[in-house]
């Protein structure tokens, strides 16, 4: 899901930037939100990596300008990208497909390689890293912390009114993930239980995209529950929370660029690190995957005040929107 979501708001974002541009996705027909993209899609059984045919056929047929692969991608569909001139972007948000960027044959066929996560997070260029670079003076690397598109204050008060709420004076909880992670198949019953709790306490409360929830919810007793949300409106709902409960993906980094108070519950093997890291950064507050945990670190977090979390002290990390950045590599890739 962090894959898609990122994706789809670059596309967004630029074609408001180039309208002529033309956008099109390759996406499993499994993936809950497939069926709903606004673009122009090519269903696979399963993640594109796994369909190096049919996505090799898929470039030579539209003979793109620039292809983004992120996050997948095996090495025969990046040289068909070669192959029709396309540029190549590489988003890796793991240390396997880092390495896999890092590799000297991948390098002379990327362009860009975007680094999800901030550095504190991600880790910095390696020296290995950093020779390869300096031999091969390619591909251009950044390191992009998260990406947020530009307010939209009618979307911002349509989504408040819609779910009741007003800005500043609800917790907005999103367990997120677009599948099940292996030991926390329950996840999203453990945070609805939790957010039932909290809404308990008089706390007005927004529970995104968690049918475990839907039975419990009562907008009279301060429990709101909102379906799947399109990125946009979400994050208009994250800029205007009071507190937001969510895991260790892309959402945390959302939240903290925008300068919120956040609990990170880890529902995923890779996201107790990045969690952490952010809570010795001080710029969250860890909670571990139950109902009780949940609601208590939230409380506190309440009791404590709202709080600048994304403008840390001087000295500290800081968590950065960085769409300008790519949407600016985008444009001269396309010219």
């Amino acid at each position: 899901m962090g894959e898609y979501a990122r994706c789809l708001m670059i596309a967004t974002a630029l074609t408001r930037r180039l309208p002529r541009l033309e956008i099109h996705f390759a996406l499993s027909r499994a993936a809950p939100y497939a069926a709903a993209t606004p673009f122009p899609t090519t269903l696979l059984p399963s993640s594109a990596t796994f369909h190096p045919r049919e996505v090799r056929a898929l470039i030579r047929e539209l003979k793109p300008r620039v292809v983004v692969f992120d996050n997948a991608g095996r090495t025969a569909q990046l040289r068909a990208a070669h192959e029709v001139a396309a540029r190549i972007v590489y988003v890796s948000s793991r240390r396997r497909q880092r390495r896999k960027a890092f590799r000297l044959r991948w390098m002379r066929l990327i362009d860009e390689h975007w680094i999800a996560y901030p550095r504190f997070i991600a880790g910095a260029l390696n020296p290995l890293e950093r020779l390869k670079l300096r031999v091969l003076k390619r591909p251009t690397v950044r390191f992009v912390d998260t990406l947020l598109p530009a307010p939209d204050l009618a979307r911002s008060n349509e989504c408040l009114a819609r779910f009741m709420l007003e800005a500043g004076d609800y917790v907005l909880i999103v367990p997120g993930g677009g599948s099940g992670h292996a030991g926390a198949e329950q996840a999203p019953a453990i945070v609805a239980a939790a957010a039932r709790s909290i809404a308990r306490r008089g706390v007005p409360t927004l529970l995104v995209a968690a049918d475990a929830a839907a039975d419990g919810a009562d907008p009279a007793a301060f429990l709101r529950v909102a379906p799947r949300l399109p990125p946009a409106e979400l994050i208009e709902l994250i800029r205007t929370a009071r507190l937001v409960v969510c895991n260790g993906g892309d959402t945390l980094l959302q939240v903290l660029a925008c300068g919120l108070p956040c609990v990170a519950v880890p529902i995923a093997h890779d996201q107790a690190h990045r969690i952490d890291r952010c809570v010795r950064a001080g710029l969250a507050v860890r909670a571990e995957l139950n109902a009780h945990a949940i609601e208590s670190a939230a409380l506190a977090a309440l009791e404590r005040g709202r709080r600048a979390a994304g403008a840390p002290l001087t000295g500290r990390p800081r968590v950065r929107n960085r769409m300008e950045d790519v949407l600016e590599a985008l444009t001269k890739l396309v010219d």
